[in-house]
């Protein structure tokens, strides 16, 4: 249970309004409230219920088991790096561990049980969105719930003040700029071949370095010490190390998890931490994330 206040109406509803989604009676929500089993606030001392929170409750409560004779995953997030997302982990103190090590993985990951939740930022190949396409064809009829974690601004990284003028994918190209990469898995890595291949450009001609990064603060570091003259990442990443950045797109980035490991107390703890002032805080700190659609329910499996 938490205390809120100065939150947006329509994102929460009464105790009458609750009862209505779920098709109880007033005081079976109240019951329910009393042995928390039912995901609630307070304002107040009034009751409150976030919509999207009491449906992945409902899901929930119908997966029944992970999936017939499956194991029990172990309490780690896999997938991207997101350093509001490793932040976050360490303040809320959920017990959760992270294993990020790309996109691609964390979904490999999920799917063999070997983590309880993936955070993901995959392209669709045939829409403009993200994940919703990858979950559909690795992990068809799994007992998965797919929240929104954040929108995040995605483009390049380059050095203070943009000395070599860098402005779009072409110019790394057409001045044969130093590029680092990131490993064919990573999310953002997926999402620069996509932009490439709108703009009409092929990924063999960039000059790439030898050294693949392996997180989005690799990146950066790379850039700030000499060794590439841009990479392509997130916005967080870029100011984190003083880098001028260049704005390319924004994406959709999905935390992944069991259904039923999502009402264990390891993700409740940093599902409850990711509504809080401080972490809207410090996302705002970090730059380029948009959490207008945070934990916004995207897909029930």
């Amino acid at each position: 249970m938490r205390k809120l206040s100065g939150l947006p109406a329509q994102q929460w509803l009464t105790t009458r309004e609750a009862a209505d989604l779920l098709r109880l009676a007033p005081r079976t929500v109240y019951h329910l409230v009393s042995r928390g089993e039912v995901p609630h606030a307070r304002a107040r001392g009034k009751l409150l219920f976030e919509r999207s929170a009491l449906q992945a409750w409902v899901a929930a409560q119908s997966a029944g088991t992970l999936e017939t004779g499956g194991a029990e995953p172990p309490a780690c997030i896999a997938g991207s790096h997101d350093p509001l997302l490793e932040w976050a982990l360490r303040e809320c103190r959920s017990g959760l561990s992270l294993s990020a090590l790309g996109s691609t993985d964390g979904v490999d990951r999920l799917v063999a049980r070997a983590a309880c939740a993936a955070l993901i930022h995959i392209p669709n190949r045939a829409d403009p969105g993200f994940n919703l396409e990858t979950i559909a064809s690795r992990a068809p009829r799994l007992p998965l719930v797919m929240l929104q974690w954040a929108r995040r601004e995605q483009g390049l990284l380059v050095a203070p003040g943009n000395p070599m003028g860098i402005h779009r994918l072409d110019d790394l190209i057409h001045h044969k700029r130093r590029v680092v990469l990131r490993h064919p898995g990573a999310g953002s890595h997926l999402l620069m071949m996509r932009l490439l291949h709108e703009a009409g450009l092929k990924a063999g001609a960039l000059r790439a370095v030898a050294t693949v990064a392996s997180s989005e603060f690799d990146v950066a570091q790379s850039v700030a010490e000499g060794v590439a003259d841009a990479g392509f990442g997130i916005r967080a990443a870029a100011a984190s190390a003083g880098l001028d950045f260049v704005s390319l797109a924004w994406e959709t980035i999905d935390l992944v998890i069991w259904r039923r490991m999502a009402f264990e107390p390891p993700m409740q703890a940093l599902l409850e931490f990711a509504r809080s002032r401080a972490f809207a805080r410090r996302a705002r700190l970090m730059q380029g994330y948009d959490l207008s659609g945070a934990l916004r329910v995207r897909l029930n499996g």
